[in-house]
């Protein structure tokens, strides 16, 4: 299967801003890409990439005083399965996890973990560990939060979206990894790519926050927001919650005039140059109010 995923973003400043951007395809995603792979600038400017300690690509910029456009467009081969389901995965005694995974079991900015431990007992404590119980937390979350862009703030936390009962993908996703947790299960944020693909059109395109558990001797992919394992993910980022993978981080101030985002399937049969005409023009992807961008 053959993904087109991208975005176009224009903001002003009234002064040179510092911009650093994780708003690229994870090293570890799998998949022959084909397009520039980085971020481009209207006007030019120099654009340095570095890894961050959680393995992310991240890109620095300082965009000068006025309007500036960044976007990115690709194409990536993946497989178009959805995402694996395993009901059997064991759940590990936390003498026996690996190191790496240790630091995505306690508390963290957005996911308090210990304020929400007992809640999270008293709610999945009789569930069978591994993934049924994964599942559980899922299914409550997303059925607990209403989903809405109104909901969004960037101060939103896991124990904000428990009592107000709504927020966005990351907020979705925050209260899981919180409650998972607080069950001893490693969990961490992901970010990235997730375009109507096998399901019905949802409206303009966005991205989506996502979360990961680790269960026998691997980490999964969950969701629950649409709680259902979905086809066409491309990961962005990983961290311990939005903290750690924030899709824009500036230092000063900037108006956002537009953000476009788009993840779409290419036909089977299109060929290699038929793909690399397609980049040579951005998509006409409809734009994201400026209510709902930034906020998922």
């Amino acid at each position: 299967m053959l993904i087109r995923f991208g975005f176009e973003v224009v903001i002003s400043a009234p002064n040179p801003v510092p911009l650093i951007l994780a708003l690229s395809p994870h090293p570890s995603v799998a998949g022959r890409i084909l397009g520039a792979n980085k971020i481009l600038t209207e006007p030019q400017m120099p654009v340095e990439e570095f890894i961050d300690p959680f393995g992310n690509r991240r890109a620095r910029m300082v965009p000068p005083p006025g309007r500036s456009r960044l976007w990115s467009d690709d194409v990536i081969q993946v497989d178009g399965q959805p995402d694996v389901f395993d009901w059997n995965a064991r759940q590990h005694e936390i003498a026996h996890l690996p190191p790496e995974t240790l630091p995505f079991l306690t508390a963290s900015r957005y996911c308090e973990s210990d304020v929400l431990m007992q809640q999270a007992w008293d709610l999945f404590g009789t569930t069978r560990p591994g993934w049924a119980r994964v599942q559980a937390i899922c299914n409550f979350v997303h059925n607990h939060l209403t989903f809405g862009y109104k909901f969004g703030r960037p101060t939103k936390t896991a124990v904000h979206a428990m009592s107000e009962a709504t927020g966005v993908c990351r907020d979705f996703a925050h209260l899981a990894i919180a409650l998972c947790r607080a069950m001893n299960i490693p969990a961490r944020y992901a970010s990235g790519y997730l375009g109507d693909i096998g399901v019905p059109p949802s409206g303009p395109g966005d991205f989506c926050a996502w979360f990961e558990v680790y269960l026998e001797d691997r980490w999964f992919t969950f969701d629950a927001r649409y709680n259902t394992p979905r086809i066409g993910r491309v990961l962005m980022v990983r961290g311990r919650d939005a903290a750690d993978g924030a899709m824009v981080t500036s230092f000063g101030s900037y108006t956002l005039e537009s953000l476009s985002v788009w993840t779409d399937e290419l036909p089977d049969d299109v060929t290699e140059a038929a793909v690399l005409a397609q980049l040579e023009h951005l998509p006409e992807a409809p734009a994201l109010t400026l209510a709902m961008a930034g906020s998922s």
